[in-house]
């Protein structure tokens, strides 16, 4: 049974989100603030986090943030309807995704389910190596743990999915688009910056100069390509 933390302060729609994905055979658990929140998510392991940005306590960002110093588990935020800027900076805080309120909580459902299936089928084909090493990266796709010269470096389920997608295909550039409908899925109502704050995080995490960097470079005008 998947295991789904829902982070909000209205009770009512908690209540309703709680119903709805119980009917749909998961485990779910309920936080009204920043702390439980928190507390939860170093607790237990979840497979799906969805949390408000407006929170009592501590505010969605900063349970993002704090919970990303201990765990990959997918986040998906919570945002007032057309605030571009809550969309971004929950993306930079370290969020796998985003849903505009008032939603659809068929939405809800729907990006919940895109996530977990995504976070099944990451496993590689059976005829590709199940780790990959190159010029100090490696990546073990079954644990999904990425280590730079020995160290191991702590990334989230999107940067994850862009570096392995990158790094199995070394020296092919991907467009943001490509990049979009691939690791996020056709469906996925989101922008090219949202692919292009992704790359950051995952730069600055792995790369000696992000500025300059050795693995994932850009085609300008193009895309985004893996040196080998």
């Amino acid at each position: 049974m998947k295991k789904v933390l829902v982070v909000d302060d209205e009770k009512l729609i908690v209540k309703g989100i709680k119903f709805s994905l119980e009917q749909d055979e998961m485990e779910v658990d309920c936080a009204y603030d920043g702390e439980e929140a928190i507390n939860l998510a170093k607790q237990k392991e979840y497979d799906v986090v969805l949390l408000d940005v407006m929170l009592p306590k501590l505010t969605g960002y900063e349970v993002c943030q704090a919970i990303r110093e201990f765990s990959t588990v997918p986040i998906i935020m919570l945002t007032a309807k057309g605030d571009d800027m809550d969309k971004i900076l929950g993306l930079e805080y370290g969020a796998d995704d985003y849903v505009t309120k008032p939603f659809n909580i068929l939405e809800v459902k729907a990006r919940i389910k895109a996530i977990l299936r995504r976070s099944v089928s990451h496993a590689a084909p059976a005829e590709t190596p199940k780790v990959i090493e190159s010029r100090g990266l490696k990546i073990d796709c079954d644990s999904r743990r990425v280590h730079i010269n020995g160290k191991e470096v702590n990334l989230t389920a999107k940067e994850f999915d862009l570096l392995e997608l990158l790094v199995f295909h070394p020296n092919k550039v991907y467009s943001r688009e490509d990049l979009l409908n691939t690791v996020w899925g056709y469906d996925y109502p989101g922008d090219a910056r949202t692919v292009d704050v992704h790359i950051r995080r995952l730069r600055e995490k792995i790369e000696v100069n992000p500025g300059v960097p050795d693995y994932v470079h850009t085609k300008w005008g193009v895309g985004y390509y893996f040196q080998a």
